[in-house]
């Protein structure tokens, strides 16, 4: 197999070759395209790390393509068919659904960790299309579904390669073939991790559980997760199971982005100065915006990044007032971000089915108006594979000054809601938006406070967060006040089918 090492880095080339000599081990020989069957044991957990334009999501594509061509079969956890014991397999994973979303962008077949640690179960009858269009079966006969509906199932899989896709094709609705979802009993075989910073224990934890070879990529100028300590999963592997990668890629050179994010390496830098930064790197590059206020109209679709919560939940309160929305009622349009499931355990099948569905904690979603029955939502979920979804929720519009929010509508029990408008930095990572506005005043606020996490002033880590997540263009805003929209809140820019899949996952009626 020809390798384009002449596209890397010397330190991404020495990492690609450690890689290899770490799944030669396990068996998979990725330079000469051979597998032998998997064994129990692995070789366990290695990280490639890097600051933000390093190469790391390079690295795991190249990485993921040379298993592909040595055989290796990635699953998505859409559906997995009856494994042979000599097929090797490979899962990416990512913490969220926009950050799987980010890399499937960019061609790699990524899901989030939750679809790999819960499986769906199928229908029987519907699962002979599966096992048939994953090339383990003859075409099945399926009652209601004539040669045509299958024809256009095996034309979808062949260009998507999804079971989901293809049965929606064929005309079958989730709630037609996927019967509920189970824990993950067996384990599997490689398991690459984006956004590996974003990690707590028990999640790494689980993944070591199910993935005897594990590789994290992750950023260590990143915010580690709360209640972590400001230290991040593979910061104790030891180090000859680290990998640093730097930042010398030419499709990355001339980005103002880019280059702000590493001057905040320099230990000598201070807030006044990186702001001085920023002003002339506005003057010369249009990719950099000195704002005197945030816009409205961003902030449908690219949260405003702050730190302090009080700030969120005024310019939430801002945003809702600019568009005129009611107090007692969302409009269509608004964002909102899941704030977990409020279920009791014994609605643990209901938990698991909301949960794969993408409304796991901290997703962002799009609210599309009621639903059919009472307390029901319409959602538009961001980066999910299937992102139309009527699930039972209970939205919460904090208010400024008071402890308690207020609940415009909500059923008794389902997925649970804050506003999205404004998020915190840290809800922020494993997520990138084209556009996106960083409020200074929060910023320059924790530069003052004189906070540092694992050695590093708070200050920079937000800073750094912050900006990263622009994909193109950076606004950085440096007063406290709103530009009202231009075009009224709406839903247009969405994909939106007539009949969302609908989600009991609530007390329905």
């Amino acid at each position: 197999m020809s390798l384009p090492v002449t596209s890397f880095s010397e330190d991404q080339a020495e990492a690609f070759d450690r890689v290899a000599e770490v799944l030669r081990s396990a068996g998979v020989d990725i330079e000469e395209s051979l597998t032998t069957p998997r064994a129990e044991a692995g070789p366990g957990a290695l990280a490639v790390i890097g600051k933000a334009g390093s190469g790391k999501t390079m690295l795991l594509a190249r990485l993921a393509e040379a298993l592909s061509e040595a055989g290796v079969e990635t699953i998505s956890g859409d559906y997995e068919g009856r494994r042979r014991k000599d097929k090797r397999t490979l899962a990416i994973l990512a913490p969220t659904n926009k950050a799987a979303s980010v890399l499937r962008t960019r061609g790699v077949p990524a899901t989030t960790i939750h679809r790999i640690l819960y499986t769906p179960v199928y229908d029987p009858e519907y699962e002979k299309i599966a096992e048939w269009l994953m090339g383990n079966g003859e075409k099945p006969e399926i009652e209601g579904l004539t040669d045509a509906a299958l024809d256009r199932a095996a034309a979808f899989f062949k260009q998507a390669r999804s079971i989901p896709g293809a049965l929606a094709a064929a005309g079958l609705k989730g709630s037609d073939f996927i019967l509920g979802w189970k824990r993950r009993e067996d384990p599997l075989d490689i398991g690459f991790v984006d956004e590996a910073s974003m990690l707590d224990a028990r999640q790494y934890d689980d993944l070591s559980e199910i993935f005897p070879t594990l590789l994290l990529f992750g950023d260590p100028a990143q915010l580690a997760p709360v209640n972590q300590s400001g230290s991040m999963v593979f910061d104790a592997l030891p180090e000859p199971r680290k990998m640093v990668l730097h930042r010398v890629h030419r499709q990355d050179l001339d980005n103002p982005i880019l280059d702000l994010a590493h001057a905040l390496g320099d230990e000598s830098l201070g807030f006044e100065d990186f702001e001085r930064m920023l002003e002339d790197a506005a003057r010369s590059d249009d990719r950099v915006v000195i704002s005197p206020r945030v816009e409205a109209g961003m902030m449908a679709r690219s949260p405003v990044l702050v730190w302090r919560n009080a700030t969120r939940i005024r310019l939430i309160h801002a945003f809702r007032a600019a568009y005129g929305a009611p107090a007692d009622a969302l409009l269509p349009g608004e964002p909102l971000i899941c704030d977990g499931i409020e279920l009791p355990l014994k609605h643990r099948k209901k938990r698991l089915d909301l949960e794969a569905r993408g409304l796991i904690k901290g997703a962002q979603v799009i609210y599309l108006g009621p639903g059919r029955r009472a307390g029901f939502s319409r959602l538009h979920v961001i980066g999910a594979p299937d992102p139309q979804v009527s699930a039972a929720s209970i939205v919460k519009i904090e208010m400024p000054d008071e402890d308690e929010p207020f609940i415009p509508f909500a059923a008794n029990m389902g997925a649970a809601f804050l506003h999205g408008a404004a998020v915190t930095i840290h809800k922020a990572q494993g997520s990138q938006w084209p556009e996106v506005q960083v409020f200074a005043p929060d910023l320059f606020a924790a530069s003052r406070a004189g906070r540092i996490e694992a050695g590093i002033p708070l200050w920079k880590r937000l800073a750094y967060v912050a900006i990263t997540r622009a994909e193109e263009r950076l606004h950085w805003v440096t007063r406290y006040r709103l530009g009202k929209p231009t075009e009224p809140l709406g839903t247009s820019d969405l994909d939106v089918p007539a009949t969302p899949l609908e989600l009991t996952g609530g007390d329905a009626p």
